[in-house]
């Protein structure tokens, strides 16, 4: 990006500290919880179908309040300002893993598993949408592509160190050190975190609680509908909606068994899973903060997204169909260019809304996809499970991975039909409906 786009980059500094260390914080633990969750549910096994199953259940029900939490979320960082709903969100995650640091037991595990699909309904993907408002305040929007993919590239950059430690750290001293890195993000926050948004007035204390709380469900129900508006009247965003639907139907259905299937498939560990995340945190960060800015300039988003979408449907294929232990390797590489899609994802939804609805605009997007997160896993979790055991039909382990597959060329097709159009001026009904005050910080 250069000089002239570390300058840009300047202000959301306060920003990318804190979510950096929680990322790393939240990475560190991912290739550790599969064994310590295969280890208290299924103890002695390589394959637990219950812990495949737990899973599929978490991600039905996160998806489920997701579709409300998601939009009410971006909302609210349009009205009431970025900070408090982003200290909220990473704050959700200290109790679950909290648990992990005292025991390890199938008891504890099950109230992990609780606590943990609470945190996702508020915290999964609520942070990027609300990071991605925050960065649109303070960027211009000729820029906001190669912010949003910095902000991905530091994202893929956390996974890496995350992925270090989880590599080289003695599994009892993996959920201290990452508990120590969560409750440091909330604080740093609330000390150095500037806001950009001036909040609405509060309601006023003299009226009865009926009458506020009457008051609060009409605002909701009215920003509800006008996000809606937003994103149906708009070709662009009607288009992303679909494009990152199908995508995240397919992706989040192999992401939430991957693991599982590797280990079960392969008799992968701990040390093979931070293997292969290193390996495509390391050119993720290569190609989001080097390559897509400067691609984007010459090609735009929409090629950068059919060429990512294109990628993530050689990774599925190749992730199904793997025949020996180096596959998944080859399989995970194009991760590299498959990363690409989010920021180009949040840079098309950016340049289709107005500054003032960039919180609803990326949070009604994020509740479109959080219905694929919720569907996904109804059919891959017993899929999956299915043909991991000995009553499969044929030999094929990764069969669901490769329907999976389907999906993201579904979401290539959408994308390839995709035009990026600059947002509509609000009409007086949309004024009446929504009157959010502009960023502070420009």
């Amino acid at each position: 990006m250069g000089f002239e786009g570390m300058k840009k980059l300047k202000p959301l500094l306060h920003l990318l500290l804190p979510l950096c260390v929680h990322w790393i914080a939240e990475e560190m633990t991912v290739s550790v919880l599969v064994d310590v969750t295969t280890g208290a549910l299924c103890p002695g096994k390589t394959t637990c179908s219950e812990a495949i199953y737990i899973n599929g259940v978490q991600q039905t029900v996160v998806g489920i309040f997701k579709m409300i939490v998601l939009p009410i979320l971006g909302q609210l960082a349009d009205e009431y300002g970025r900070k408090p709903l982003l200290i909220l969100t990473v704050s959700t995650t200290i109790i679950p893993f909290g648990l992990l640091t005292i025991n390890k037991s199938r008891e504890m595990v099950y109230a992990y598993y609780i606590l943990r699909t609470i945190s996702y309904i508020i915290s999964q993907g609520s942070i990027f949408c609300i990071s991605v408002a925050y960065a649109a305040d303070v960027v211009d929007v000729s820029s906001r592509a190669a912010v949003f993919s910095w902000i991905t590239g530091l994202f893929s950059a956390s996974h890496v160190l995350g992925n270090v430690l989880a590599r080289f750290l003695p599994v009892g001293y993996i959920f201290q050190v990452s508990i120590g890195l969560l409750i440091f993000v909330p604080v740093y926050m609330q000390v150095f975190l500037e806001e950009t948004v001036a909040p609405k007035t509060e309601v006023s204390q003299s009226s009865t609680l009926k009458s506020n709380t009457l008051k609060i469900v009409k605002e909701r129900y009215n920003s509800m509908r006008y996000a809606a508006n937003l994103v149906t009247s708009s070709p662009t965003l009607k288009c992303i909606s679909l494009v990152s639907f199908f995508y995240e139907l397919g992706m989040s259905g192999i992401s939430g068994v991957l693991l599982y299937y590797l280990k079960s498939a392969f008799g992968f560990n701990k040390n093979q899973f931070s293997e292969i995340l290193m390996m495509v945190g390391v050119g993720s960060i290569v190609s989001q903060i080097v390559v897509l800015p400067l691609i984007n300039p010459l090609f735009g988003e929409k090629v950068i997204l059919c060429m990512a979408l294109l990628s993530s449907i050689a990774y599925a294929m190749l992730y199904g169909l793997a025949w020996a232990p180096w596959v998944p390797y080859l399989s995970a590489s194009f991760g590299v260019i498959y990363i690409l899609v989010k920021p180009s994802t949040y840079a098309v939804i950016s340049k289709a809304a107005l500054s003032a609805d960039q919180g609803k605009a990326q949070g009604f997007v994020a509740g479109i996809q959080s219905v694929a997160s919720l569907l996904s896993p109804i059919v891959m979790s017993p899929l999956t499970s299915w043909f991991l055991s000995r009553d499969a039909p044929f030999n094929c382990k990764g069969f669901s991975i490769l329907c999976a597959s389907l999906c993201m060329v579904v979401s290539l097709c959408y994308a390839s039909t995709l035009k990026v159009e600059a947002p509509r001026e609000r009409t007086t009904f949309d004024e009446n409906a929504e009157n959010i005050e502009a960023p502070l910080l420009t």
